[in-house]
């Protein structure tokens, strides 16, 4: 897609959790057409966003890997960013439309938000919606996230325990993420709030190597990057039965 001034549109899509049947029509239609693809990708290896992605690219496209140490805790990468929105601003320029591979959503802890910061009022730039680690978790464990007028937070796990501990007492469900190395310290609040036999763990959602089980059930004191934790502190909600006594497709076990 140009525009009157010959830039071409910039994209960031949303590519979902990580099946690629769970990638949006509008999203699959851009993949097709587009000229160039970006993507964050780790200083060595395949770019996951990328693997989402290839069952709808065409072949033939330029590519623009934005390699970087993925998964390390520090951001914004300034430097990396601002060569990559270089690289795609003169795409742009030259009437060349750039689709940028976001995992999940663009604008839900996604690292295109960096990139939009720097080119929006420069490029034209558009945002297709993707399904959220969120939503696919929750499907999952075949638990809600949220029922009735209850309050649901999002809590990154980096966050010290005296706050995590204060977000969880003001909500009714939370959904806990970017786990990592600081799945131990999660573990220790929950266990001293009392709500480790609410908390489901859910790591790859959507991929054939996807784990769900209760927390009480989950050993180790590291997760990996694509996990998260769900709590409910009511699952009478929308349930009668405990989650302790439900598989996680929600039939009695």
């Amino acid at each position: 897609m140009n525009t009157k001034d010959g830039f071409g549109t910039v994209w960031g899509l949303g590519l979902g959790p990580g099946d690629p049947d769970l990638v949006t029509i509008k999203a699959a239609t851009i993949l097709k057409r587009a000229a160039v693809i970006a993507y964050p990708a780790p200083e060595d290896g395949d770019s996951f966003a990328r693997q989402i992605a290839a069952p709808h690219l065409p072949g033939g496209q330029k590519e623009i890997a934005i390699r970087m140490n993925l998964g390390d805790g520090a951001f914004p990468k300034d430097d990396i960013y601002d060569r990559a929105a270089s690289a795609i601003l003169a795409e742009s320029k030259a009437g060349r439309e750039v689709a940028v591979l976001c995992e999940g959503d663009p604008f839900f802890y996604g690292s295109f938000q960096y990139l939009y910061g720097r080119l929006s009022g420069r490029c034209p730039v558009r945002i297709v919606p993707g399904v959220s680690s969120l939503m696919a978790c929750a499907d999952a464990a075949g638990m809600p996230l949220t029922a009735r007028n209850d309050v649901l937070s999002v809590i990154p796990a980096p966050l010290p325990e005296a706050e995590i501990a204060r977000r969880l007492e003001d909500c009714e469900a939370a959904a806990i993420m970017k786990l990592g190395r600081h799945l131990g310290k999660v573990r220790r609040v929950l266990q001293a709030m009392d709500l480790i036999d609410r908390t489901r763990y859910v790591e790859r959602a959507t991929l054939g190597s996807e784990k769900v089980m209760a927390l009480a059930e989950m050993h180790g004191e590291s997760a990996p990057y694509f996990s998260m934790l769900l709590v409910h502190k009511r699952a009478e909600a929308w349930s009668n039965r405990s989650m302790a006594t439900t598989d996680n497709r929600g039939e009695a076990s």
